[in-house]
């Protein structure tokens, strides 16, 4: 009984990380992740920055409206809105791509096609174990957060410079709890007691009535 009940929990969490369509979208309103960028050689004009935000706005089906910031080594600011869909190759610079991918899947970039994971990797970031993939070439190598499908770090091989982009701080995850995310333990938490609850009810009403008849 108790294994059942873990069981239907379990399942709707999983149901919440599917995506509306053929991909998972890992990301949620609220989310944000920090960078911080060197570049070396001379980057065209806007692309000397040396640090970057990306904030989730809002995510509609498989739509992810995404603010990102960056900072210039001038100290100037700016910012742009975007909307991403994954399920459609609508990756940017491969910012967000689909969730729970792991090695020898790929990924649909409307420009240059399908992409491979080639591997995956368990690296700390923020104080936390995360399954990572990544992507490799002679050009380009990203690295993703498995559950969410968010950047986490990675180089551009430009024609004129080279531009490097690393993880700083995100409010995405934390110290985990049995292997999972504290939000998630506890919500799990939350759903046994309640269900724990509705059968003592149900059961003591049933003791209740035979006792009466």
């Amino acid at each position: 009984m108790a294994q059942s009940i873990v069981l239907v929990v379990l399942s709707v969490f999983l149901v919440a990380q599917v995506a509306f369509g053929e991909v998972a979208i890992g990301v949620k309103k609220g989310d944000w992740i920090e960078y911080k960028v060197y570049t070396t050689g001379v980057p065209v004009e806007g692309h000397n920055v040396v640090w970057a935000k990306m904030e989730i706005l809002g995510v509609q089906g498989n739509e992810i409206t995404v603010n990102t910031t960056t900072q210039e080594t001038n100290g100037a600011l700016s910012s742009v809105v975007m909307i991403l869909n994954p399920e459609k190759g609508e990756v940017d610079i491969w910012a967000i791509i689909p969730a729970n991918l792991s090695k020898g899947d790929d990924f649909f970039d409307k420009n240059l096609g399908n992409i491979p994971i080639e591997g995956e990797e368990q690296k700390a970031y923020a104080g936390v174990m995360r399954d990572t993939t990544f992507y490799n070439s002679s050009t380009r190598f990203k690295r993703w957060d498995r559950q969410t499908g968010i950047f986490l770090e990675g180089t551009d091989e430009l024609p004129d410079y080279t531009l490097t982009a690393v993880f700083d701080k995100t409010n995405m995850w934390s110290n985990q709890i049995f292997g999972l995310d504290p939000a998630v333990f506890y919500a799990l938490i939350l759903g046994l007691i309640v269900v724990a609850s509705t059968a003592l009810v149900i059961t003591k009403r049933k003791s209740s009535k035979r006792t009466n008849e």
